[in-house]
C-alpha cells in the first residue's frame, strides 16, 4: 500500500515534461473570418500594381492568438489551403460573394521529429499536383520534403535530400513548387552554394520523395535586398516568384518577379524580371505565399501573407490579381549570360 501511496505521489507531483512546452494545437472548429480589404487604403479606386490588376483582397482574422502565421498556398480558385510554419493551417471554400465556406483548421497528420515543439515541423512551402490532389510540404530546420495524401489526410512519404542538407536551420526549403511536366523546384532562403551568388535552388527530375539524390544546382538571384519566399509556375512555362525585404522604416515590403526557367541548368545563374513591388501606399505586408489560377483566357495570382502571428503589427492577407503583361517570347539565357 506504501508503494502505491508513493507512485501515486509522484505522478500527482512530478511534471511530466520539463523541457519547453509543447505548441498549441489548433482546434478543427477555430472561428476565423475575411474582411475584404483594398489594395490601396487611401485611393480604394486604385487597382493597377505593375503587370498586377487587383481583382479582391481579403484579411484572415480570428480571436485565437495562434491563428495565423501562413507560409505557404495552394488553391484553384475556389479550395483553398493555408498552411503556417507549425505544421497547422486552415482549408475552407470561397465564393464570388466572399464568404468562406467550410472553414475547418488542421494540422498535418504526421512530419519531421515528435511535433512536440512549433520548430520540429517547421512547414515553409508547399505544392499539389491539381490532377491526383497530392501535396508535398518542405520542412525548414531538419531539410526535409514530406508527401501526403489528398486532404492532407495521411503523410504517405518523405526524404531528406542530400542537396539540402547544408542548408542552414531556419534557411531551408523556402519555396517549391511541382511543375506540370513533374519535376521540382526548389529554392532555399538565403544560403548560397559555394563560391556563387544568389540563392541556392535545386531542381529534381521528379518526386523528391521518391528520387531524393536526382537533382542539380542551380542558384537564383532575387531582386537586390530582397529573398524569396515562394515560387509558382505560370501556363506558359515561366516561373513567377514573391521576394521580401525587411525594414525597420518600411516594415515589410514585396516583390514579384517572372523568371525565365529555360536558362536553368546544372550551374546556372538565373534572375527574374520584376513586374510588380509591394510597398507604401500599396498594401504591403510579409507575402511567403504565392499560387496561380487559369480561368478562361486570363491568368490570376494569389498571395498571402505570414502575420507572424504579431496582431495587429502584421496581418493576414489574402489577395487575387490578373496577371496583365503583353505576353512576349522569353529571351534565351544561359548560364555565362545570365551570371554577367
Amino acid at each position: 500500500m506504501r508503494l502505491w501511496h508513493s507512485i501515486l505521489i509522484a505522478y500527482l507531483l512530478v511534471p511530466p515534461w520539463s523541457g519547453p512546452p509543447a505548441a498549441s494545437r489548433p482546434d478543427p472548429r477555430i472561428p476565423f473570418a475575411l474582411e475584404p480589404v483594398v489594395l490601396f487604403p487611401k485611393e480604394p479606386a486604385r487597382r493597377t500594381l505593375g503587370a498586377l490588376t487587383f481583382i479582391r483582397g481579403y484579411r484572415l482574422v480570428s480571436k485565437d492568438p495562434e491563428f495565423g502565421g501562413f507560409s505557404a498556398l495552394a488553391t484553384d480558385g475556389r479550395a483553398f489551403l493555408l498552411l503556417n510554419d507549425g505544421g497547422q493551417g486552415v482549408r475552407f471554400e470561397l465564393g464570388a460573394d466572399g464568404v468562406a465556406r467550410h472553414r475547418q483548421a488542421f494540422e498535418l497528420p504526421d512530419g519531421p521529429r515528435r511535433g512536440w515543439q512549433k520548430s520540429d515541423r517547421d512547414s515553409e512551402s508547399l505544392t499539389i499536383d491539381p490532377v491526383t490532389g497530392v501535396l508535398w510540404t518542405g520542412f525548414e530546420t531538419t531539410n526535409e520534403i514530406w508527401r501526403y495524401a489528398p486532404g492532407f489526410s495521411r503523410a504517405e512519404a518523405r526524404a531528406a535530400p542530400p542537396l539540402m542538407a547544408g542548408w542552414p536551420e531556419n534557411r531551408g526549403a523556402e519555396a517549391m513548387t511541382r511543375l506540370r511536366d513533374g519535376r521540382f523546384v526548389v529554392i532555399g532562403e538565403s544560403e548560397p552554394w559555394p563560391g556563387r551568388p544568389g540563392v541556392g535552388a535545386l531542381m529534381f527530375a521528379g518526386d523528391p520523395t521518391r528520387m531524393p539524390r536526382r537533382a542539380f544546382r542551380f542558384s537564383y538571384i532575387p531582386p537586390e535586398g530582397f529573398l524569396p519566399t515562394d515560387v509558382a509556375e505560370l501556363p506558359d512555362g515561366r516561373w513567377i516568384a514573391i521576394s521580401r525585404h525587411a525594414g525597420l522604416r518600411t516594415g515589410f515590403t514585396a516583390c514579384v518577379t517572372i523568371i525565365d526557367p529555360r536558362g536553368v541548368k546544372p550551374g546556372a545563374v538565373v534572375r527574374g524580371r520584376e513586374i510588380a513591388r509591394f510597398e507604401a501606399p500599396a498594401l504591403h505586408d510579409n507575402f511567403e505565399g504565392i499560387a496561380v489560377v487559369r480561368r478562361g483566357d486570363a491568368t490570376y495570382v494569389w498571395l498571402v501573407s505570414d502575420d507572424n502571428q504579431l496582431r495587429p503589427l502584421q496581418q493576414s492577407l489574402l489577395l487575387e490579381f490578373r496577371l496583365d503583361e503583353r505576353p512576349r517570347r522569353p529571351a534565351r539565357t544561359d548560364a555565362r549570360q545570365a551570371a554577367g
